[in-house]
């Protein structure tokens, strides 16, 4: 007799196998779901925190690129400004210079083709130098 309650011990034993395999299944699921989607929460928070610390340091690098430029143009500016205050001593009282810079240029423009045309004036002067001349003169 042992026999014949074998396979159904066995059978039933199967059946309750399956049907807590089932129920486990159907408890598994929507917990595996939820498990899933926080860690799916979890990675976009972290991606979205790590987008935001390289748009942090992109903006910090632009802001001290942007300073690092303010400070390289002023002191450009502050050399520009020495030169100038160093040729405008030295031009002062030095019109023969100026007259050779003068001659100079207008040279340089013939041999680049350009046309000069010459406006003479009662003292055979041009323009900006004849009126130079009349305040000299007052």
């Amino acid at each position: 007799m042992k026999n014949i309650y074998t396979p159904w011990m066995l059978s039933v034993t199967v059946l309750i196998l399956f049907c807590l395999l089932v129920a486990g299944g159907m408890w598994g699921c929507p917990q595996y779901g939820v498990y899933k989607q926080r860690l799916q929460g979890q990675a976009i928070l972290a991606h979205a925190q790590s987008s935001r610390e390289v748009a942090v340091a992109e903006a910090k690098a632009k802001m001290e690129s942007a300073a690092l430029l303010a400070e390289a143009e002023i002191a450009r500016a502050r050399g520009v400004a020495k030169a100038n205050e160093i040729i405008g001593a030295s031009l002062k009282d030095n019109e023969d210079y100026l007259r050779y810079l003068w001659i100079h240029n207008l040279e340089a423009a013939q041999t680049m083709g350009a046309t000069i045309i010459y406006v003479p004036t009662e003292a055979n002067l041009p323009i900006l130098e004849a009126s130079r001349n009349k305040k000299e003169k007052k």
